[in-house]
């Protein structure tokens, strides 16, 4: 027996996008980790906000400015951030944005 897991072709594929907004889907969640794929149409923005767990960005596709604590940082294809817990962020699209989110939960992961 195997052991359930997660596959995505294409993590830059979704759903159709409303002009004006913000798609999110939960991929996957247990105990440990919750996955979540976000896709913004240009201009959409996440407001600055913390969480109480570490956490990755990992963006798939297009542009965005970051807020990470009292940095702005550029994202674009390819990038990634890992946050400790607690760092105010916030997210805001350029373009058409495909996003990772990734939340670690639960016991320390080795």
């Amino acid at each position: 027996m195997s052991e359930p897991y997660l596959y995505l072709e294409d993590l830059r594929q979704h759903a159709p996008l409303p002009p004006n907004g913000i798609l999110s889907r939960t991929l996957a969640i247990d105990e440990r980790v919750k996955i979540i794929q976000f896709c913004f149409a240009p201009g959409q923005e996440l407001s600055a906000h913390t969480a109480p767990v570490p956490a990755l960005l990992y963006f798939a596709k297009g542009e965005a400015d970051l807020q990470l604590g009292t940095d702005a940082k550029s994202a674009s294809e390819g990038t990634l951030v890992y946050m400790p817990p607690r760092l105010e962020h916030a997210v805001r699209a350029k373009t058409e944005v495909v996003m990772l989110l990734v939340m670690f939960r639960g016991a320390a992961m080795l």
